[in-house]
């Protein structure tokens, strides 16, 4: 079963809008978020002249995905203080330092390197990153308390409002340590519960592949839909015109195929998209042993 976590956020100015510091029961690391227009105020937060890793976020004059930048700095403030003349396009900051202040300039060179991989692996944002940066060298002591570090911070960096981080097929199940013992293990358990959690859909000649997640449903790299765009789509007609745009949905022959995984926040949506008509999502998707949405709800309603 999963093990729970507690989290406390102290809202400086009593605002979820303002700076909030945010912290893990029992974890010598911290989270703050800050909106651009009081970066100011943190000069008088200790917790911001220390070194650490920071995200900063925004929104693009194009991109429909959130933008992303991650960096580090041995003062994350005086960093702060040099994108708010270098970079335009973020109105919020979440940085992550240690109270214990045990944290060093290869730490947080290792932690930015990994969260870029990770950034760019989930795919939820796009990053202002240019480069990847090469990962420091680190003892296998320091190695693995940085692995932690960054299990907590991802955690905290959700909570506070963006899942930067979270693979687009992350499904809501954590086993504790004593169930797994090294990322093998760990990797097969959570192969095991996507694959539980796989659902197909056919329509005509086109066949789909899906994953059932906490958010919706993902639809993932490989799925064919239909070229078609039916009046009836309505609402879904500029998703679909956006996604063909963007190219996640690419031609091939006369239909087209999903050339990355997408989140869709309800079965219907998905259905519609790739069936280029309104469909009820709850019957059109299937399990491996050929039960609806639909039938596997009602299925568990009955158990409770």
């Amino acid at each position: 079963m999963s093990r729970g976590k507690s989290i406390r956020i102290y809202m400086a100015d009593g605002t979820v809008t303002g700076i909030r510091h945010a912290e893990i029961v029992n974890w010598t690391g911290q989270g703050i978020a800050c909106p651009r227009n009081k970066v100011s105020e943190l000069t008088a937060w200790e917790e911001a002249r220390l070194p650490g890793v920071y995200f900063l976020f925004g929104r693009g004059d194009s991109s429909e995905k959130t933008l992303a930048y991650i960096g580090e700095a041995e003062n994350v403030l005086k960093r702060l203080q040099n994108h708010l003349a270098n970079k335009e396009f973020w109105n919020e900051v979440i940085f992550f330092t240690n109270k214990d202040e045990n944290l060093t300039k290869a730490h947080v060179k290792y932690l930015e390197s990994k969260l870029i991989l990770k950034a760019h692996s989930a795919g939820r944002y796009d990053l202002e990153n240019e480069n990847q940066p090469n990962e420091s060298l680190l003892p296998r002591a320091d190695r693995d308390s940085m692995e932690e570090f960054l299990d907590h911070l991802r955690l905290l960096l959700g909570a506070l409002g963006h899942k930067i981080l979270e693979p687009l097929t992350t499904i809501g199940v954590q086993k504790t340590p004593e169930q797994i013992t090294n990322s093998n293990q760990k990797e097969n358990v959570e192969q095991n519960i996507l694959r539980d959690n796989k659902l197909s859909m056919q329509f005509k000649h086109i066949t789909a592949q899906a994953v059932q997640t906490d958010e919706g449903i993902v639809v993932l790299k490989g799925s064919e839909a239909l070229a078609r765009i039916k009046d009836t789509l309505k609402g879904y007609k500029k998703l679909k015109e956006d996604l063909i745009q963007e190219e996640i949905l690419v031609k091939k022959d006369d239909d087209m195929i999903f050339m990355s995984d997408y989140l869709f926040l309800s079965p219907s949506a998905a259905s519609a998209i790739i069936a280029g008509q309104p469909m009820n999502g709850r019957t059109s998707w299937k399990n491996e042993s050929g039960k609806t949405l639909k039938d596997i709800e009602e299925s568990v309603t009955k158990n409770l």
